[in-house]
Order: C-alpha cells, then sequence, then structure tokens
C-alpha cells in the first residue's frame, strides 16, 4: 500500500481526531441552523462569517436544489466541506471530499452522499 492510501485510509477512521472533529463542527452548524440565537464556537463563527460565499457556491452547483430544500445536515457538511477546500484550504481536496461524503454516510440520508459528493465535485471542477 502506498503512503498516500495508507494516509488516506487513516484519515477514514472513526476515532481519527480530525474526523471526530469534523463530527462536531457538523452537528454544531446543524443545531445553528434551528437555534441561530445560540453563541456559536470561533470555527463555527469563521464558517457563518463566509456563509454568503458558501451558500452561493453551493447555489451555483446545485441549481436545482434551493437551499430551502436541502436537507440542514447536507447543507452542514456542505458548508463545513466549501469552507475547507475554499477558505481554508489547509487539507488536500481530495481529502476534504472523502471527508464530507463519509459524514454525509453518517449523518445524512440514503441519496446524501451522493448529492454532497457531486455539489463538491461541480464546484471542485468551476
Amino acid at each position: 500500500m502506498s503512503l498516500a492510501n495508507l494516509l488516506l485510509v487513516t484519515l477514514k477512521t472513526s476515532s481519527d481526531p480530525r474526523h471526530l472533529s469534523r463530527q462536531k463542527i457538523v452537528q454544531d452548524l446543524y443545531e445553528w441552523s434551528f437555534r441561530q440565537d445560540k453563541k456559536p464556537n470561533f470555527y463555527i463563527k469563521n464558517i457563518i462569517t463566509n456563509l454568503s460565499e458558501i451558500d452561493n457556491q453551493i447555489t451555483i452547483a446545485a441549481p436545482l436544489w434551493p437551499l430551502s430544500q436541502i436537507a440542514k445536515i447536507d447543507l452542514s457538511v456542505l458548508r463545513l466541506a466549501i469552507y475547507e477546500l475554499k477558505i481554508e484550504k489547509k487539507n488536500p481536496p481530495k481529502v476534504t471530499i472523502d471527508e464530507a461524503v463519509e459524514l454525509a454516510k453518517e449523518f445524512g440520508g440514503e441519496g446524501s452522499a451522493k448529492f454532497v459528493n457531486g455539489v463538491l465535485g461541480t464546484i471542485m471542477k468551476a
């Protein structure tokens, strides 16, 4: 197994601290989508600060899905992933997209992973 594949396998374990951190962020974003009066933590605040740019990218990449019709959990996963891909830029895009798909599988519905993958793929091609 190559080092790159080993790193990807390592990143996908459910006990990886980065994965656990992303799970918490998605949960916090999901909660914030219902309770915007709750004071967000530092990371969520950074995402919210860039929300219009992030949501604009989702709108362009998924024109048949208005934001109000996207499941809130899928929207939370997409917002985190787009923040990491386009603003934070700390991880390789493949790692971020793979993580987002895994989060969508964990938290979303039957078609969530495919939807998240398609939206992020479209954004990366643009």
